[in-house]
């Protein structure tokens, strides 16, 4: 492979930033080789590096087709060099600010992975931006798809997908929407830190200590929290499914601590064969049920399908009539609700 050492050996990235499970925004120096060699545009400042091309910034891998590297130089340094970069160039007025990569790119970390046609990582705002098929973002605890596009904010700690957007948890929860926006742990967080107050109020039912995410970690085990899940907020025909029901609505959040999602929105539950309809539910994605929940002095509907009229035959009961639509507001209470604040 062809090893391009001193221009971007040299070349320090634009900003700072924590560490991050995929974060090129700071670091040691970036090396990165290629099999067909590297193109230097000094009009256009930019390198390219072509044929299984790879950078690497510490524990960050990027991989593609091609790679492409836009660099300015630093402020307060002066004019760029007028000569070509070469192996004896001084290449430390300049900084990369963005980072391209096209075709068949993988990019990854000890725990984290990527895919996607292409990809952009915009240094100064620490974002990470996947187009094409086939995208997917896995940690972990869940992946991430998306038809459109997939946003990584590694400072901001928070993914965003673009375009029925899916995100299945380890433990085979399952989310989607036109976008789903996930906000995870900082794992530079002080741990010694109070914990703010829970964006959902509600206590879980039976259940509530089975299925723990994989590597969800020991309390007080500080990588217990690193980048684990702390919210998921769902946008446009958001659907979720547990082992029984599927429950639709235009707007979700779900906090995977308490395993609570609120649907708001022309919520429907659908079980079986049967329908409940109303403007809420809260879903407990731990045991599988979901609560309808009532406007103040309004009335959640439903229809419950009878039994198979050949069942019904075989006991030797009549054909039951088919039922109209069911008032619900008989039935248990449910939890208490999301705090106003955490709605979506």
């Amino acid at each position: 492979m062809r090893r391009l050492l001193p221009l971007l050996l040299g070349l320090a990235f634009a900003s700072p930033a924590l560490a991050q499970p995929i974060d090129l925004s700071s670091g040691g120096p970036i090396d990165i080789t290629a099999r067909d060699g590297f193109e230097w545009h000094q009009n256009e400042q930019l390198v390219m590096a072509t044929g299984d091309a790879r950078a690497v910034r510490q524990d960050v891998t990027v991989i593609a087709d091609r790679l492409i590297a836009r660099y300015r130089k630093k402020a307060g340094t002066g004019a760029a060099p007028a000569q070509p970069v070469s192996a004896e160039s001084d290449s430390g007025g300049n900084e990369i600010y963005r980072l391209e990569a096209e075709g068949n790119v993988r990019i990854f970390t000890p725990t984290d992975q990527a895919v996607a046609d292409r990809a952009v990582y915009d240094i100064d705002q620490a974002v990470l931006v996947l187009t094409g098929r086939n995208m997917k973002l896995t940690t972990p605890q869940q992946v991430m798809t998306a038809r459109d596009s997939m946003e990584y904010w590694s400072q901001k700690h928070m993914a965003v997908g673009r375009g029925n957007a899916v995100v299945i948890t380890t433990d085979g929860r399952r989310i989607s929407a036109d976008t789903l926006v996930g906000y995870t742990e900082d794992p530079n967080a002080d741990p010694s830190a109070p914990k703010p107050a829970q964006p959902v109020a509600v206590q879980a039912g039976a259940g509530a200590g089975a299925g723990a995410g994989a590597g969800a970690g020991k309390p007080g085990d500080p990588q217990a929290t690193t980048g684990k899940l702390k919210r998921m907020e769902a946008f446009g025909n958001v659907e979720v499914r547990t082992n029984v029901d599927i429950v639709r609505g235009d707007r979700g959040v779900y906090v995977p601590e308490t395993g609570i999602a609120r649907i708001v929105g022309h919520v429907r539950v659908t079980h079986g064969q049967d329908q409940l309809n109303g403007p809420a539910a809260d879903v407990n994605m731990k045991t599988g049920i979901a609560h309808l929940i009532a406007d103040p002095g309004g009335r959640v509907s439903g229809l419950i399908m009878p039994n198979d009229a050949t069942d019904a035959s075989a006991a030797g009961a009549p054909k039951p009539a088919t039922p109209g639509p069911v008032d619900t507001r008989g039935l248990a209470k449910p939890p208490t609700p999301l705090r106003p604040g955490a709605r979506p």
